[in-house]
């Protein structure tokens, strides 16, 4: 009996979890884009420059977006700098570079510009302005590893294939939830740039 109630108690921990993450995503600023095309879980977006907060990492793909979400927290809820604080918006990004280094990015709420966003403290956060730019996306759901991840970029690579879709950079890994969001709800989505 008391096993059977701590499963019950646990299964609906979960749910309500679950129901909390979906009622207050709404509530969270996405970057806006038009769809030129969609597909199932495959879209291609038109994005308008984006106004970014940055930092660079190092080491394996799960801890260079840890290290890259702490001094960007820390920029957003005006941890060492002045001024008010920043609506945290999703989702955080993680680009590869060519050097095996991370960009790990927040996208800035749709008000602020490069001149009206508070100046970072320290060096490590810079700003930044993302030209607009074509991307295809391939969107999925679970805990981001890196097995999963790899099966998502070669879905998405066969998509754009099939479509005569040019990559134009490296894959960019975008993570809406926070860690405590159960698996099975967590949205994720590899989006890549596509050429003119």
């Amino acid at each position: 009996m008391s096993k059977f109630f701590w499963i019950t108690g646990g299964i609906a921990l979960l749910v309500l979890a679950g129901c909390a993450t979906l009622l207050t995503g709404g509530n969270i600023e996405e970057p806006p884009y038009s769809s030129a095309a969609l597909d199932g879980d495959f879209e291609l977006r038109d994005y308008p420059e984006l106004t970014v907060a940055e930092v660079t990492t190092k080491g394996n793909r799960r801890d260079a977006v840890g290290a890259g979400f702490r001094p960007l927290a820390g920029y957003i809820f005006a941890k060492e700098r002045e001024g008010d604080r920043i609506a945290m918006t999703a989702p955080v990004t993680q680009t590869r570079e060519a050097d095996g280094d991370w960009i790990v990015r927040f996208i800035m709420p749709s008000q602020y510009t490069l001149d009206t966003l508070p100046r970072p403290a320290g060096s490590s956060v810079r700003l930044e302005t993302l030209p607009a730019r074509q991307m295809a996306s391939v969107k999925f759901n679970g805990v981001a590893t890196d097995d999963l991840i790899a099966k998502q970029e070669k879905r998405l690579a066969a998509w754009m294939t099939a479509r005569n879709l040019t990559p134009a950079g490296t894959p960019t890994y975008a993570y809406y939830n926070d860690p405590f969001t159960p698996g099975f709800l967590r949205r994720n989505e590899v989006l890549v740039p596509v050429a003119p």
